[in-house]
């Protein structure tokens, strides 16, 4: 009797989950159909959701742009980059305030809270000048730094759940048993922590590869440091923009996030799971 009681609450919750899934998915779907739509049906007065004349024409006037693979690599090279260096300062920082009592500790983790909540376009012109007194503008340099900074406060906070979850017996154990505090660190505490950082991976990737404001504020000149959302500029006119282009380059700059989540995706899960425990 409860089973069924229990069970119109449950089917409600699971058409309310495919319904907002649906809704999730939407843009995704026509920023797609529109990369394959012909121009004359993306520019249509009554346009409908499927084309029946698919057509490359968008992606093959994204792939002919001159600079459109060196904006990739740099793209792959800043995410990549902010991903490593945000996963290991991270996990040192996280452990060295879960594990050690030393003056200000809870005064470093306010501020660390508190760094979150400063919203990203009220620091770009102080980055601006920073960047330029320090001479690190047009480079790729210019957008790493920014977004590990932005994004090590967050994978602290996060890995401290789980560094903290780890029991100190066990750290006790491992001595007892002739472990250094190194071996421990990178042989026990890291495999422990993992899911964590591939959890605080995920979002520091992309917030990254997604940057757009950082790309066009520290890149002004040196053009071929600039990053894939740059590209995007390309297909813009002030008369005639061509949607089809962005459509397609946006699809192309979706696939390696898609790929990367694909491949961490049960790592996620876990490491969110254990986030919220």
């Amino acid at each position: 009797m409860r089973r069924r009681i229990r069970k119109p609450w449950r089917l409600a919750a699971e058409c309310a989950a495919v319904l907002i899934a649906l809704l999730v998915a939407f843009p995704l779907y026509w920023m797609v159909l529109s990369a394959f739509k012909p121009a004359g049906e993306i520019r249509s007065d009554r346009p409908v959701p499927w084309t029946l004349t698919p057509t490359l024409d968008s992606f093959r006037r994204v792939f002919e742009q001159q600079e459109f693979g060196r904006y990739f690599l740099n793209s792959l090279l800043v995410a990549g980059a902010v991903v490593l260096a945000s996963a290991l300062i991270a996990f040192l920082a996280a452990t060295a305030v879960t594990r050690f009592r030393f003056r200000l500790r809870t005064t470093l983790l306010v501020l660390f809270l508190a760094a979150q909540m400063v919203p990203v376009e009220a620091l770009t012109i102080p980055l601006f000048f920073l960047m330029r007194d320090v001479g690190a503008l047009n480079s790729l340099f210019s957008l790493i730094l920014p977004h590990l900074a932005f994004s090590l406060p967050f994978a602290i906070w996060m890995l401290r759940g789980f560094v903290k979850a780890v029991p100190e017996a066990l750290e006790e154990q491992a001595f007892i048993d002739g472990a250094s505090r190194t071996r421990f660190l990178w042989q026990i505490l890291f495999p422990l922590v993992f899911p964590g950082l591939v959890a605080t991976s995920v979002f520091s990737f992309i917030s990254t590869w997604n940057d757009f404001l950082f790309a066009k504020s520290f890149i002004i000149s040196a053009t071929e440091n600039s990053t894939l959302p740059m590209a995007l500029l390309v297909f813009f006119d002030t008369e005639t923009p061509d949607w089809g282009g962005v459509m397609a380059a946006s699809t192309v700059m979706t696939l390696p996030v898609l790929v990367f989540f694909v491949c961490v995706h049960r790592r996620l899960v876990s490491g969110l799971g254990g986030a919220v425990k």
